[in-house]
């Protein structure tokens, strides 16, 4: 059984890589040359075949950049015999897509949230037709050391407005903001920060752009932001406590006193 990965980038790579457990693998990308090399890379056994190849394979796994994702559904869907799963990032277009385009296909739409570099990690799914194929995917992609959960495409969209488009506009904003002072006045909090900078920034311009255009979210962190540089005294404690009763994580669902006891509140 072959799939066919369309896009011999980062993501492309990982993927090939992680489904060669299950599947033959073959590349596809717009510059034959980095296919070529993708397949060499990632397996011995691993081919490249051209973007307009005729060929059909049981699955197509798309990991193209979000702006292409459409485009890509369209071009590739008669190449895939039985399933079609996309890597892009985004869900609700390429769900609705690939219904329209392949409605008696199975379906399933990942986003690996992580850069590849650093695999394992989570990856949100959503299962839209489900059949031996994509379980097969799914179970190689788990057996590589992912924890792979369920979402929908409104759920998952509305999430990487804060986990991705807000988490990086606070990041950069920051990198943005700072002055260049000596490292001994590095503090715990800004340490931190500057190793999320150093993550952000180490990534790819485009990618990040595709996000920012993708989701909500950099507004709202702005608007926060000329919330507390515009509080003073109590309107500045409230804005505090507001803060610390976020529950994005679980860590804040603990009352105040039990955070002060383990120290978090130092």
């Amino acid at each position: 059984m072959e799939v066919l990965v369309v896009g011999a980038g980062g993501m492309g790579r990982w993927a090939g890589r992680t489904l060669g457990s299950a599947f033959s693998v073959a590349f596809a990308d717009r510059d034959p040359a980095v296919a070529e090399a993708a397949a060499e890379a990632v397996d011995a056994d691993a081919r490249a075949v051209a973007l307009d190849t005729g060929e059909t394979f049981a699955a197509v796994c798309l990991a193209v950049p979000i702006s292409a994702a459409d485009e890509a559904i369209e071009a590739h869907a008669d190449r895939a015999s039985r399933a079609m799963l996309d890597v892009t990032g985004v869900m609700a277009e390429p769900v609705t897509a690939m219904r329209e385009r392949l409605p008696d296909h199975e379906r399933v739409s990942l986003h690996p949230l992580f850069a590849p570099e650093n695999a394992p990690g989570n990856v949100a799914a959503v299962v839209d037709a489900p059949g031996p194929v994509t379980e097969r995917a799914v179970e190689a992609i788990e057996a590589a050391g992912n924890d792979v959960f369920e979402t929908d495409p409104a759920e998952h969209d509305a999430a990487m407005e804060t986990v991705q488009a807000g988490a990086h506009t606070a990041v950069l904003a920051y990198a943005l903001a700072a002055e260049d002072v000596r490292e001994e006045f590095a503090t715990p909090v800004s340490e931190a920060l500057a190793d999320l900078v150093e993550t952000v920034t180490g990534g790819t311009p485009q990618v990040y752009r595709e996000i920012q255009e993708s989701f909500d979210g950099a507004d709202d962190i702005a608007a926060a932001a000329r919330r507390i540089a515009d509080a003073d005294g109590e309107a500045f404690e409230e804005l505090y406590a507001e803060a610390g009763a976020w529950r994005g994580t679980g860590e804040s669902d603990r009352e105040p006193d039990e955070r002060r006891e383990r120290g978090d509140d130092a």
